[in-house]
């Protein structure tokens, strides 16, 4: 069983790294405009600065493209998880031939999906934050928690107008909206995936370094205005 769940864990996280490393502003920018979304604006190769450089029509684009690949890397691991029949019991326990855990696997791909959009190995390992990726893989693995994040995403949005302060108070909140959620409903792998989701807010906390140094300096973009 040990070797199934490493075999099974590996395929997983780079099939994931490599979904995540499609980064859909740097493929949609340079196939619209044939530029490359890291020489404008704030340089980050993501939803909110292809919108402020490029409009409407690319940042929708990439907000599906975004959205699509962390949901099939979910997808996919399930599938993986499947096929070499490793889940869990109903104390939490791996074993061959239980029930998937949906939520434990969906995590790991999440987790390897990010850091595959955040350093894509097919663009010199420079890409986006992280944020919609993190987004997206919360709405096939945890509808429940994912209608609370979001819906605090947008009131911090509305009152603040700053995208950077709306996704580090949602990553703040993300583990303990979790580990609150997952509690209420008795998932047997509520600190498991309190553990990852705390990995990710992390990570994109972490990411949102230059935000928070322009927060404090008084130069960060409110959303709606266009860089300059």
């Amino acid at each position: 069983m040990a070797v199934r769940f490493i075999l099974a864990l590996l395929l997983t996280a780079v099939v994931s790294y490599l979904l995540g490393s499609l980064n859909s502003a740097i493929i949609v920018v340079r196939l619209w405009k044939h530029q490359d979304i890291r020489d404008y604006g704030s340089k980050n190769a993501g939803l909110t600065n292809t919108l402020r450089v490029y409009g409407k029509g690319p940042a929708a684009i990439t907000l599906i493209g975004d959205l699509s690949k962390g949901i099939i890397a979910v997808v996919v691991s399930r599938l993986i998880f499947s096929l070499f029949q490793i889940g869990l019991t109903e104390s939490g326990t791996l074993a061959v031939g239980a029930g998937l855990d949906t939520h434990f696997v969906g995590y790991i791909a999440g987790f390897c999906a990010i850091l595959g959009h955040i350093f894509p190995l097919y663009y010199g390992f420079k890409g986006g934050k992280g944020v919609l990726v993190a987004a997206s893989i919360l709405i096939v693995i945890d509808p429940i928690t994912f209608c609370i994040v979001i819906p605090f995403f947008a009131i911090v949005l509305i009152l603040t107008r700053y995208v950077s302060v709306a996704s580090i108070s949602s990553a703040v909140a993300y583990p303990i909206i979790t580990a609150v959620s997952h509690s209420l409903r008795g998932l047997p792998t509520v600190w498991l995936d309190t553990i990852l989701v705390a990995c990710t807010s992390v990570l994109l906390i972490f990411m949102h370094r230059s935000n928070i140094k322009r927060l404090f300096n008084g130069t960060e973009n409110k959303f709606g205005m266009k860089k300059k």
